[in-house]
């Protein structure tokens, strides 16, 4: 086989992937923008998530700035050295990631050095399976880590909150699948994709799990039991009203797939792989004498499109107030905020994410950050040849994660407002209230609208944290957020949480006998 040519279609794969959303993932996109109703904040959501879809088609950039743990699943003729296999998809990955298609996301487990070129000790993860067939089937999935928190695995029988005793059959199953989209909420980036396994072990069943994230959209399953299971979830997690971004609304869920593979006697295991909706996975056939892409799977069918209107995706929704603000931020003006309006933020602003907060709790911050936003974000970055950064892709990261420190760090700094995805919890809820400050909430996933949002890099600091952990200074322009948490002490995801649960509730009751 000529490797040159091989590595060339692995980079290419790549690149495919991380920019260009697959045409069955599309599809249930825009039937959820479609039934979401006008004016409300999921409807808003969807719009930005349509926009930013064909964004990253035009930039060739990546849909979602965390580009996450690349995970190749690859069939190869008996005979075939998959040791130069492995090696050409290093290379590749080391281009796509120079080329800014790839976030830098391999960090030292022990001293949380990032490689900078997304290899290291376990990434990327590349699965082999010999096949009799004379061609190469590569497939790639970069599933990001603000939906890979989310996934969860269930024992059997167990106590399931809201849905009482899970047993050891397939409306225990049913009952574990239900949940699991309840306990994401919006983290995971909703509207979402779930791959099931059932059985195995601990680690066999994860691994079927995301297996069957490799499935179509719109496939249907051979065994008839699962097919029902499917369809149940499919109807009944989107009356669950966690909805887009967790902002509620009418669509929770875009697709349910499962898969079931024998299992110990003492064990029963249920693992659910949760995805968001930027569903990242490609495949290509590839020719096993030339190296060359023959095919490439998911992109069948008719381009779909989706109806923008002239303005940009995330503006107001007709029932909300809006404010601009630009930093620096009085409490004033903060507590003048209520949940549902949405921020338009020009100015400065900062990122900041897990090492940063880790980093703040112990030492002064490099800049003066009275009256300033903090943005969880990673983003993706690249030098030009005059040594200036330029921001290729910057959406939210999962909030949560900064819980033990966030309240504390605001009240040290002086920190006026906090920009993320997915919500915060009660320590920091108690924050706002007390120092005067506000989460705003901004589109997971949405990491080129939000680039065009950035009109300059002004700076950074702490590098030696790699570049999706460093502090950048950003200078940005109408960046667009909705108020989710308050000094008043409202929070919509406190909401959205308490009404899903009651609703989960209702599904209790046997369903499969």
């Amino acid at each position: 086989m000529n490797l040159e040519k091989f590595q060339q279609s692995m980079y290419e794969l790549i690149v495919e992937t991380s920019t260009n959303l697959p045409k069955d993932v599309r599809r249930a996109v825009k039937a959820a923008a479609v039934r979401e109703n006008a004016g409300t904040s999921a409807a808003m959501s969807l719009d930005t998530i349509t926009n930013n879809i064909q964004m990253a088609d035009e930039n060739i950039s990546p849909i979602c700035q965390d580009t996450g743990m690349p995970t190749f699943k690859v069939k190869t003729p008996v005979g075939v050295n998959q040791l130069q296999i492995k090696e050409a998809i290093y290379e590749a990955m080391i281009e796509a990631t120079k080329n800014g298609k790839l976030r830098p996301n391999s960090v030292d487990s022990l001293t949380g050095e990032n490689s900078g070129n997304n290899l290291g000790a376990g990434t990327p993860v590349i699965k082999f399976e010999q096949w009799e067939k004379d061609y190469i089937d590569a497939r790639l999935i970069l599933k990001g880590g603000g939906c890979e928190n989310k996934n969860i695995q269930y024992s059997l029988p167990c106590e399931l909150e809201g849905l009482g005793k899970a047993g050891r059959d397939l409306d225990g199953i049913r009952k574990c699948v239900m949940h699991s989209v309840y306990q994401a909420q919006g983290q995971g980036c909703s509207a979402g994709f779930i791959g099931v396994g059932i059985g195995g072990d601990r680690t066999t069943g994860y691994e079927l799990a995301k297996e069957q994230l490799f499935r179509r959209v719109d496939d249907v399953n051979p065994i008839d039991d699962l097919r029902q299971l499917e369809e149940y979830v499919m109807k009944h997690a989107n009356e669950l009203g966690i909805g887009t971004m967790g902002f509620g609304g009418e669509t929770t869920l875009l697709g349910c797939k499962v898969g079931v593979i024998n299992r110990l006697p003492a064990s029963f295991f249920v693992s659910v792989a949760y995805n968001c909706w930027a569903f990242r996975r490609l495949g290509v056939q590839i020719d096993i004498n030339t190296g060359e892409i023959q095919e490439w799977f998911y992109q069948d069918g008719e381009k779909i499109t989706f109806d923008q209107s002239s303005q940009k995706a995330v503006e107001v929704q007709s029932e909300s107030r809006t404010v601009t603000l630009k930093a620096p931020i009085t409490e004033e003006q903060i507590r003048e905020l209520k949940v549902g309006d949405v921020v338009k933020i020009s100015g400065k602003m900062y990122t900041g994410r897990d090492a940063i907060h880790k980093y703040l709790t112990d030492h002064d911050a490099p800049v003066d950050l009275n009256g300033q936003v903090i943005y969880h974000c990673g983003p993706v970055m690249l030098k030009d040849e005059q040594g200036q950064w330029h921001v290729k892709a910057a959406g939210p990261t999962t909030s949560i994660r900064e819980e033990p420190y966030q309240g504390d760090i605001m009240k040290k700094f002086g920190i006026r407002a906090v920009i993320g995805k997915g919500g915060m919890g009660p320590k920091t809820l108690a924050a706002l209230q007390e120092h005067g400050g506000v989460y705003l909430n901004a589109i997971g996933g949405a990491a080129q609208y939000y680039a065009d949002c950035i009109k300059s890099v002004e700076g950074v600091d702490l590098m030696e944290f790699g570049i999706p952990e460093a502090m950048w200074h950003l200078q940005v322009e109408d960046f667009t957020a909705v108020v989710t948490m308050d000094s008043h002490g409202n929070s919509l995801h406190e909401h959205v949480d308490k009404s899903s649960l009651e609703k989960l509730s209702q599904f209790k009751e046997p369903v499969f006998s």
